[in-house]
């Protein structure tokens, strides 16, 4: 596939969610816009650090008529007591099949201590209400990052 851009249609998803359903981003489109961000692993220093940002802004962000939708490929009752014991108020969508991940271009081959393997690249993705690409954030710095999205969402309202 090749790389989604800015001004592309985001291309959907249908991945089952913590809040028990299927959600795909049609259920936004014409409502609010979308922040999806794309992160490794439930309760890890980084993912936890940018979980924790969000759900500290997340007043700020339902003001820009936002919502914001993780997706890691854990499983959803992982995402569930992830939620639980950091207080997440928003939904978390598993993609243990890694499809939605390839769509996006973020399964990628990563490297530790000389190591290669698949992984996911922390990755947000800004769409407008209408599905459009407004914004694509890469190699993600955990800390800060909600900050740098609530930027990217004044410019939409």
């Amino acid at each position: 596939m090749s790389k989604i851009k800015v001004g592309n249609k985001a291309p959907d998803i249908n991945l089952p969610a913590s809040n028990g359903k299927n959600v795909s981003l049609k259920d936004f489109k014409g409502k609010t816009n979308v922040v999806l961000y794309f992160y490794p692993k439930d309760d890890t220093p980084g993912c936890t650090t940018q979980a924790c940002a969000f759900r500290d802004s997340i007043k700020d962000i339902a003001k820009k008529e936002t919502v914001v939708l993780g997706v890691s490929p854990d499983p959803v009752d992982k995402h569930n007591k992830f939620i639980e014991k950091f207080q997440l108020p928003f939904i978390l969508l598993s993609d243990t099949e890694k499809k939605t991940c390839q769509n996006y271009g973020v399964w990628v081959e990563k490297s530790m201590y000389g190591r290669k393997y698949m992984g996911v690249a922390r990755t947000t993705f800004v769409i407008d209400q209408e599905g459009t690409l407004v914004k694509i954030f890469e190699k993600v710095k955990p800390k800060g990052h909600n900050e740098e999205v609530l930027e990217c969402l004044n410019t939409l309202t």
